[in-house]
């Protein structure tokens, strides 16, 4: 149990959870809780245990196949997935891209004003996007789940920190754990599940495991223990969001959103509060961006050398130092910079209704492809609790699309 607490064990856990939170749990789960209160609460474990599931199941397919989850679409499924992904990860590309910019300009604002907030978010969003860069490029995986151990200890303890001191009532914190859809809230339910956890951060582990070198069973085991840990921290995170959204009045502050937390902190424990939840809310944000900035390049790598004959899984070299991955980093850490004039509770909503539209397909695949004997073996199959959490999440996915589609038609 000590060995596999050690930072070289759980790196792949550190990561998922660096990427999967920060800023699009932050402003996505503060808007949604602004907007629909603690009735949403809900979706923060309901969008963890279906993260839970369809991230096992991706290290289920790697162990048992030696292959990655984007090599199994294109050889099982066929070559046609690998448009449709590399469609939709150049979507998902602009608007993460552009939603991290952005929130990273935000905690740059809060800390070190340049002019007039919206000003001064787009001059430190461009500082942090090539800072990232920088560090991305030279520093590779090793270096970054050491930073991002740091980042991640300071980013939960100020979110759980302010949450408490809000002092919210736990009763109706407690009502907001069962199920409901109020009228308006589906959006942002939908959007909750998307956010909170990450998206495309679920493919990206499976990179991650592949640095640490896990194979077998043994592997399988060692991905369910940090699997455990990343989300049990993204659970509590994730609600602590929420409550804050419910409790702070954000509609409409946009920029702001990071002064006005911290002008809480300031209140309940004195001047000292708010710059310690500053600075964990640049970690928080600064984290998320260096976790996707190392993570997508390997997606479009493994798309571009699948189409080449053979995938990350099958080459056996360090990706990192291809052309292709470097080339996607300088693509996602300049091109998205567009989107930093789009304002800042657009791009949380475009960011966790685009996330969102992956988790079906996720679940419809992965109970394809973790199923089939001759696939993975019997050893890797997935079991029936697994299974019925993919279905429940499927049936979810399609009412929510229903109900949407009949209200808009309605209106």
């Amino acid at each position: 149990m000590l060995r596999a607490l050690k930072l070289s064990t759980v790196g792949p856990a550190i990561l998922l959870t660096a990427t999967s939170v920060g800023a699009g749990d932050i402003l996505t789960g503060s808007l949604a809780g602004a907007h629909a209160g603690t009735a949403v609460l809900w979706a923060v474990p309901a969008g963890v245990l279906l993260k839970w599931v369809l991230t096992e199941g991706i290290a289920r397919w790697q162990m048992g196949t030696g292959t990655t989850l984007v090599e199994g679409w294109g050889i099982r499924l066929g070559k046609w997935t690998q448009w449709v992904f590399l469609a939709y990860l150049l979507v998902f590309t602009l608007v993460t891209g552009g939603m991290l910019s952005s929130a990273c300009g935000v905690a740059g604002a809060a800390l070190i004003p340049l002019g007039d907030v919206d000003s001064s978010r787009l001059v430190w969003g461009v500082v942090h996007s090539l800072a990232g860069l920088a560090l991305v490029w030279h520093g590779g995986y090793a270096l970054l789940k050491r930073v991002l151990a740091v980042c991640v200890g300071a980013m939960f303890a100020t979110v759980i920190l302010t949450a408490f001191l809000l002092a919210p009532d736990w009763s109706e914190v407690g009502r907001g754990l069962v199920p409901s859809l109020p009228p308006g809230s589906a959006g942002w339910v939908l959007s909750l599940i998307g956010a909170i956890g990450g998206t495309m951060a679920l493919i990206s582990y499976g990179y991650w495991i592949r640095e640490e070198g896990r194979t077998g069973r043994d592997g399988l085991q060692a991905c369910r223990f940090d699997l455990v840990l990343s989300y049990a921290v993204i659970g509590l995170f994730g609600i602590a969001v929420v409550i804050i959204g419910s409790r702070v009045r954000v509609t409409g502050r946009g920029a702001g959103l990071a002064l006005l937390l911290a002008d809480q902190l300031t209140v309940s424990i004195g001047p000292a509060g708010k710059w310690i939840f500053l600075i964990g809310f640049w970690a928080a944000v600064f984290s998320a961006m260096l976790g996707v900035w190392q993570s997508l390049p390997y997606l479009f790598t493994d798309i571009l050398w699948l189409r080449e004959g053979r995938g990350i899984g099958q080459r056996g070299v360090d990706p990192s130092l291809s052309r292709p991955y470097r080339g996607y980093l300088c693509f996602i850490a300049t091109v998205p910079l567009l989107f930093l004039r789009w304002p800042v509770q657009s791009l949380q909503l475009a960011f966790g209704l685009t996330g969102a539209m992956l988790l079906p397909l996720l679940a419809l695949t992965l109970l394809i492809m973790n199923n089939r004997r001759e696939w993975v073996g019997n050893e890797f199959r997935a079991g029936v609790g697994i299974n019925a959490v993919l279905a429940i999440a499927l049936g979810f996915f399609a009412y929510v699309g229903v109900r949407e589609i009949r209200q808009l038609i309605g209106a």
